[in-house]
């Protein structure tokens, strides 16, 4: 038996040895290296030009401020606040609303965009239905108050765009509002 282990063990062996022959492996040649001449000299480099210099004409006017991002204009303020479940705009926001709706008037190819934003409490369809009073309001405001309907258009956001991420009275009241965006601002 232990004869027969043997000899199926060589066998084996004779046949894994036999796999691996594979003869003697052949280096392949080098390859052939072409020799070139150039055609034509080589290119002188450029002078390189200095960078030309902007005139600034100090005399000049600055460009006039936009009063929509002046801060010291009424304009450049674009939120109205709210009380809890309130789309009513408040008096302290009325002068705010006039400002834009005479802006509107005196520019009548501006366009605004008003969106109506709540704080986290309510149910989602809640949230965006209030929302969209409180935008809703604001536009007929600003209607009556002289700006045309082409010009103005009102959205709600709901919750989606919080002013402050905080879960109190604090952030909620500033994500009660409405804010006001001129066209190329959304």
């Amino acid at each position: 038996m232990h004869a027969l282990r043997i000899a199926s063990l060589g066998l084996a062996l004779g046949a894994m040895l036999a796999g691996c022959s594979g003869g003697p492996v052949s280096e392949q040649s080098p390859a052939g290296v072409e020799e070139r001449q150039p055609s034509q000299p080589a290119a002188q480099p450029q002078p390189v030009k200095p960078p030309s210099v902007a005139r600034v004409d100090l005399t000049a006017k600055p460009p006039a401020k936009s009063p929509l991002t002046d801060p010291g204009s009424i304009l450049s303020r674009r939120s109205i606040f709210y009380d809890l479940d309130s789309y009513d705009v408040k008096d302290q926001f009325k002068e705010l609303v006039e400002a834009h709706a005479k802006y509107l008037r005196d520019n009548p190819q501006t366009k605004m965009l008003i969106q109506g934003n709540t704080d986290e409490r309510g149910s989602r369809e809640y949230n965006i239905s209030l929302g969209q009073r409180r935008s809703e309001g604001v536009k007929r405001m600003l209607l009556l108050l002289g700006a045309k309907e082409d010009q103005v258009e009102s959205v709600s956001l709901g919750e989606e765009k919080p002013k402050d991420e905080g879960h109190d009275e604090q952030a909620w009241s500033k994500n009660r509002r409405s804010d006001i965006l001129y066209q190329g601002e959304y």
